[in-house]
């Protein structure tokens, strides 16, 4: 998320991870609460439930970079490769065949001497839910591909391509610049895309996808199993990427497909006629349907849902902060905690804004803001100690080029408001400022923008909050780089979840510190470093792990000489399903169970 893997870096990430999958119970000892459930024999039919508050970023698997939204896309959109569910989370790391035939070696001819050229077979069987069905082929994927740049929904992270992909970035910048001025309706992106190539991504024949790569990538496989590189049928080029009406024609080629979205109310997918199960060898089609209802924005409404039955999983809310203890002394088998290798939430700042004489891009007071925030209050809002860690650094434990360091201490990590208020007077704010914070508006997102704004109160700045509907957050909101343009916001607390572990340099620093303002972006505030960029790219071209994982450490240090953001906590993540769900299988890089693999005993209520 090694075109010949890394086994060795992907076991030691694993076992980073795994090492902080134990919690505290109630009589001082620990249990493990990532034991896998045994579930017995599968059971067919029956619809998950699955509650909550906000709705998807995107519907397009082109666009869609929020994990809620990626736990039911792995349901209707497929990739080369992906990451299979298993028991064993240091498997779950691993990326493996999908729609692909077999992973690319030199041995097997798929992987070149020089391993810059990658040839994918594609397997039998797998079919888009058209009328009649129709092969998924080697030109979808290309057109897949080809989708990343567009200049409406793009990517969250086109850097893992244009970064390694022959002809990637010159593709994605004339497709750009063809934009600068012209209305992207969707027969001119169709245009665009259709009489543009990118060299380093042909199809062969029906069946066959070459891809050369700029340089030696050693996590390429992971870069090709992220939604970003979904196939895309002929008829996406009749919609904008992720419009209205788009969402109402999504094909799929999984195991299920959508056959209703009602936008901030209700999503449901059945079962796909057209899919076959000895073409799919990670996903199954044990329950009849998948259904979405979303609207309820209070943890404690869901977590009651789920234990009387009458829903079997939270859709985007956390387990009650309050519940936790309750949950953890009993035993509850439906209840797990699973290791966390993340940064969630962090503050991220708007360096566009214009407001306070702007003061976001001024690093002295970013600085004096790092040293504002209690990661302590922050972190009891999910748990406390037992549960989240607090978090010094731009890359948190387990991931590549992590190294312990603090960079702003605080008396126990509770913040220091005087230091913050010395460093804003000598910026030029001697009388504090007032900032605007957008903040989600369901979960525990209101209570963590409470806690950081009274930190900074403390030290003499004032912040506006601006509630933003959970469902538009990323994909309307943050990753719209002309709100942050128009000084809609200052500061926000998103999360971050790398988008794979196991060899994954790049999976933080490249999407969230790479220059990159443009729609899509998850560099919110549109950092921009040359100096950083450089890193990254030394970092890339490194085929040293050691050596990558210094570079990486740079890569953080000067992230956060430079203020960017303030990492709070590294968090765990607890999750609760209702009784009847089995076979409930987590995915790290997902931070949510396998819908494609659970059942439900029994399936009907």
């Amino acid at each position: 998320m090694a075109k010949r893997r890394h086994l060795t870096i992907a076991v030691a990430a694993a076992a980073t991870l795994l090492a902080t999958a134990c919690q505290t119970d109630s009589g001082g000892g620990t249990r493990n609460s990532a034991t896998p459930e045994q579930a017995g024999k599968p059971v067919q039919g029956g619809t998950l439930r699955l509650v909550g508050g906000g709705d998807v970023d995107h519907l397009d698997p082109t666009s869609s970079y929020y994990t809620v939204t990626n736990g039911i896309l792995r349901a209707y959109a497929r990739q080369l490769f992906s990451l299979a569910a298993q028991a064993d989370l240091k498997k779950a790391l691993e990326v493996v065949p999908d729609v692909a035939t077999e992973v690319p070696t030199t041995a097997n001819g798929g992987l070149s001497q020089d391993l810059l050229t990658y040839t994918v077979k594609l397997r039998d069987g797998v079919q888009w839910d058209t009328t009649p069905p129709r092969p998924v082929t080697a030109q979808d994927y290309l057109r897949g591909f080809k989708r990343l740049c567009n200049p409406v929904a793009g990517a969250g992270a086109p850097g893992y391509y244009t970064s390694t992909i022959k002809g990637m970035a010159e593709y994605c910048a004339a497709y750009a610049k063809a934009f600068e001025k012209d209305k992207p309706t969707p027969k001119a992106l169709a245009d665009f895309q259709n009489s543009h190539d990118v060299s380093g991504v042909q199809a062969k024949d029906d069946k066959t996808l070459v891809f050369t790569l700029i340089q030696p990538a050693s996590d390429f496989l992971n870069i090709l199993s992220l939604n970003f590189a979904s196939a895309a049928p002929v008829e996406y080029d009749q919609y904008a990427p992720d419009d209205a009406a788009f969402r109402q024609h999504v094909i799929s080629n999984g195991p299920y497909k959508i056959t209703k979205y009602v936008a901030t109310k209700e999503i449901r997918l059945e079962r796909n006629p057209a899919w076959k199960q000895e073409a799919d060898p990670i996903r199954h089609q044990y329950v009849d349907a998948i259904e979405v209802k979303q609207g309820v924005t209070e943890p404690d409404s869901v977590q009651q849902q789920l234990e009387a039955g009458t829903a079997d999983l939270a859709w985007d809310l956390p387990v009650p902060t309050a519940q936790l203890p309750r949950l953890t002394a009993s035993g509850d088998p439906n209840y797990k905690v699973f290791p966390g290798a993340i940064t969630n939430p962090y503050l991220v700042f708007n360096l566009q804004s214009k407001n306070e004489n702007g003061a976001m891009g001024k690093l002295e007071v970013r600085q004096a803001i790092e040293y504002a925030i209690s990661k302590v209050a922050i972190g009891k809002i999910y748990g406390g100690k037992d549960l989240n860690t607090p978090l010094h650094t731009a890359i948190p434990p387990g991931n590549i080029g992590y190294q312990e360091y603090n960079p702003y201490p605080t008396p126990n990590d509770e913040g220091d408001p005087a230091e913050c208020k010395q460093m804003l007077s000598e910026a030029g704010y001697p009388n504090g400022l007032t900032l605007i914070g957008a903040f989600r508006n369901a979960g525990n997102h209101p209570s963590v923008f409470q806690s950081y704004s009274a930190d900074l109160k403390k030290c003499g700045i004032t912040v506006k909050g601006l509630p933003v509907r959970q469902g538009d957050y990323y994909g309307a909101f943050l990753q719209a780089p002309s709100i942050a343009k128009d000084s809609k916001w200052d500061i926000s607390a998103p999360g971050w979840v790398p988008d794979w572990y196991g060899n994954n340099g790049r999976s933080v620093s490249q999407p969230l510190f790479q220059t990159n303002c443009t729609p899509g972006t998850s560099n919110y505030g549109c950092y921009s470093n040359p100096e950083v960029d450089d890193l990254i790219k030394q970092a890339l071209a490194e085929p040293d792990q050691a050596k990558s994982a210094a570079l990486w450490h740079q890569v953080d240090q000067k992230v956060m000489a430079d203020a960017v953001i303030v990492p709070f906590q590294n968090q765990n993540t607890p999750i609760y399903h209702s009784k009847r769900v089995k076979n409930a299988l987590y995915l790290p890089s997902f931070q949510l169970y396998d819908v494609t693999n659970l059942w439900l005993d029994p399936p009907s209520p």
